[in-house]
């Protein structure tokens, strides 16, 4: 506070000089313009040689004052510009100290207000009262529609997140797809004090689709037009953004801005910083029309409830209807119509300045929007080209970008002591669970992690499938993290029907994954391929989360239970749907096992039939899946009979037997109790046994593990005596949950781990 004191002394001093020298100086000229208490003349009439006042001296004296009056100007001028600068560090001394008070920067709507705030400011705006209370809701609208769009909303979340103090109420207005993404992700974020509302932007489309739009966002560009009729009616103002948007201050600073409107001003807007609506860009360029250089839309600040008195939607509209006779269709979508209403009715505007809106288009003059890094309050990037724009500082533009790409979102669950939020449930009980845990036990972690709540973006990239419409198709599901990446090509090469895949990866890796994928041909070439990451927290690996992520996000009747490490036969999918007719999947309760087998080499010829994998087994090229190190985990498959079998034949549980299988996707979820390596599948199967799942096993199918280094986990378990203590610890307690849901048939499981 003792700074921002000081610095409002300097500008006072500042001010005042620049008041006060001219006046002395011009009193001290005009006294000295007297002579003998007559003023001296410096008309031009008056000073010529052939005047009777004209003297050699009066002359020199008259040039020396000339003299003099330059320098007193040249001063001036200097001063102002010493004043300009103060003033515009004036918001870097509020964001330094983090005051509860916002600095109301200057906009054109509001310069006189400013210069009285020069004079009754300085003696006490040192004490002033905040303008955002430090609990008020700050509302937040975006429209978002699709995967890729999904993806930028986060981004832009992480950057409000980072810097805000204040409770936040986003309004997001989205598609089926978005809203599936983005309500699960917000859901296990849990942010303390953020509230999210959705609004159905499919039901929006008959209220723009009338109007022909050339920009690439499509019919969802223009929704922000229909903001006054979709929010709700109670709703008084909203800040506006687009999903392209990264915040490098609080955003309650612009939530202050509401309080500079005067008079009609409804719309807070920054000026277009390219050429765009001056129609010289090229040779029959014509644009909308528009107040100057324009408004962009980006960021909007709008006062809904004065809108709506406005009859907003009708002004609009009309202005729509007369223009598109003529312009035939909107080239920037809503920005277009937003400026033709201004250039009709410019008082509704009230012009940001343009650090709010710093645009990132090539060829713009978003330069002049700042001098240093402080300056900076919210980057643009509005050009199609986005991280590829052209600009001379996009370097360090797009480092503030990946910084909230690749910040780690759990690090923004903080909460905003002194404002109470809203009660949310599922908090409740997470809170309630935890601390019935005893932190003493020894295995408390273990346990722990059944609780974590993992935040969680589905869809990462785009997705497009339609399933058969005959009701036979399968996806396969797995799961994997940052170390089995290079399995993902292979796996598509070998199958090419759906896939759901849980990826586990920290914020950075995602980015990183998202650059591999986009860079890979077989990759970008399927689109029924879903991949859902499953952001990184606590020391274990979550395999059956990741495993029950995968299982919940598929559109297919029956799913193949894999691993990554595991490459399916060809044609698999093919046989696999032909499978399930011929054993009626549909109305029988069957987990039909496709067998495993591995290789130690890195370099395989696969096989393409099974006569070709038992010939290689044969010759020791292939081996039955962990026969030299977990045997019991796939010996009822019985390999033996599977080498001669041409049909079909059903197999016993047995004690730790995992195979791979193809289910209904109404199966039980995996026990997310079991973390890391040991017991995850095994106990999934003695479920699906205890729920009188029959063991069929397929006579032509099979699957082949790729060799790799050890996973950390399962050096943990080798390593770690207290690890397999814990995990003997809970398949103990799963037998007992076992033989209290199922009742006397789940006591063969009590026997048969006693006896192995």
């Amino acid at each position: 506070m003792l700074g921002i004191c000081r610095g409002r002394r300097k500008f006072l001093a500042a001010s005042l000089t620049i008041l006060f020298v001219p006046a002395i100086t011009w009193i001290y000229l005009f006294a000295g313009s007297f002579e003998d208490g007559k003023p001296v003349s410096l008309s031009p009439l008056e000073s010529q040689p052939h005047s009777p006042r004209y003297t050699a001296s009066s002359q020199r004296e008259r040039e020396s004052l000339e003299v003099r009056v330059r320098e007193v100007e040249e001063e001036n001028r200097v001063l102002r510009k010493q004043l300009s600068l103060v003033q515009g560090r004036g918001p870097a001394h509020h964001r330094g100290n983090r005051s509860k008070t916002y600095s109301m920067e200057e906009g054109t709507g509001d310069s006189e207000s400013l210069r009285a705030g020069i004079v009754a400011g300085n003696s006490s705006e040192c004490g002033q009262q905040p303008v955002v209370e430090k609990c008020e809701t700050i509302h937040v609208a975006i429209v978002c529609a699709g995967y890729n769009a999904s993806r930028d909303v986060v981004t832009l979340v992480k950057s409000v997140l980072f810097h805000r103090r204040n409770p936040l109420h986003f309004h997001l207005i989205a598609d089926a797809i978005a809203k599936q993404i983005l309500a699960t992700l917000f859901q296990t974020w849990m942010v303390p004090a953020v509230r999210i509302d959705f609004y159905d932007a499919d039901e929006l489309k008959s209220e723009v689709s009338w109007i022909p739009n050339k920009h690439y966002s499509g019919i969802y560009g223009l929704m922000k037009l229909v903001l006054t009729k979709t929010l709700p009616s109670n709703l008084e103002r909203v800040i506006v953004l687009d999903t392209d948007i990264t915040f490098a201050t609080d955003i309650a600073e612009l939530w202050a801005v509401f309080h500079k409107f005067k008079g009609q001003q409804v719309l807070g807007l920054v000026e277009n910083q390219s050429d765009w609506y001056l129609g010289n860009l090229w040779k029959n360029h014509r644009p909308w029309p528009a107040l100057g250089r324009g408004y962009n839309t980006g960021v909007i600040l709008l006062l809904l409830d004065k809108l709506r008195k406005m009859k907003w939607e009708q002004m609009w509209r009309l202005t729509a209807e007369r223009e598109l006779m003529s312009m035939l269709s909107t080239s920037l979508a809503d920005q277009d119509i937003f400026n033709a209403v201004i250039k009709q009715n410019p008082f509704l505007v009230y012009q940001l300045p343009c650090f709010w809106n710093v645009q990132l288009s090539d060829h713009t003059r978003s330069e002049q929007c700042y001098r240093d890094v402080s300056d900076l309050k919210v980057i643009h990037w509005n050009s199609p080209k986005k991280l590829r724009v052209k600009n001379k500082h996009v370097e360090f533009f797009r480092n503030l970008y990946l910084t909230f790409l690749e910040y780690d979102g759990n690090l923004l669950r903080r909460e905003l002591f002194g404002c109470p939020s809203e009660t949310d449930v599922n908090s409740e009980n997470l809170q309630k669970q935890l601390s019935e845990l005893d932190e003493d036990d020894l295995c408390y972690e273990f346990r722990r992690e059944r609780f974590t709540v993992h935040r969680t973006h589905l869809y990462f990239l785009h997705y497009e499938y339609e399933p058969a419409s005959d009701n036979t198709d399968v996806t396969l599901v797995a799961q994997l993290s940052m170390d089995r990446l290079q399995m993902l090509e292979a796996i598509c090469k070998h199958w090419e029907g759906p896939i759901s895949l849980a990826l586990y990866l920290s914020d950075a890796e995602a980015q990183q994954f998202l650059r591999y994928a986009q860079g890979s041909e077989v990759l970008m070439s399927r689109h029924n391929v879903g991949y859902h990451i499953v952001y990184k927290e606590g020391q274990f690996y979550p395999v059956n989360l990741l495993r029950n992520v995968a299982m919940k996000h598929i559109s297919t009747p029956y799913m193949f239970l894999s691993d990554i490490d595991f490459l399916p036969m060809y044609g698999l999918y093919e046989y696999l749907r032909k499978s399930v007719i011929q054993l009626d999947l549909a109305n029988t309760k069957k987990a039909l096992i496709v067998p495993a087998f591995e290789t130690l080499r890195y370099r395989l010829s696969f096989p393409k039939s099974k006569a070709e994998l038992l010939s290689m087994l044969d010759m020791g090229t292939l081996f039955t899946f962990r026969y030299h190190v977990w045997t019991k985990g796939h010996a009822p498959t019985n390999f033996a009979k599977w080498r001669t079998a041409t049909t079909p034949y059903r197999v016993e549980w047995e004690a730790d037997f995992e195979p791979y299988v193809v289910v209904r996707k109404d199966c039980p979820e995996y026990d997310r109790r079991f973390v890391g390596f040991g017991w995850n599948k095994v106990a999934h199967i003695m479920e699906l046994d205890a729920q009188e799942y029959e063991f069929t096993v397929l006579p032509n199918a099979y699957m082949i593990h790729m060799p790799h280094a050890p996973s950390f986990d399962i050096t943990k378990f080798r390593s770690n005596k207290q690890y397999r203590i814990c995990l003997k610890t809970l398949k103990e307690e799963f037998q007992q949950d076992m033989s209290r849901h199922y009742g006397f048939a789940a006591l063969k499981y009590l026997t048969a781990e006693n006896n192995s």
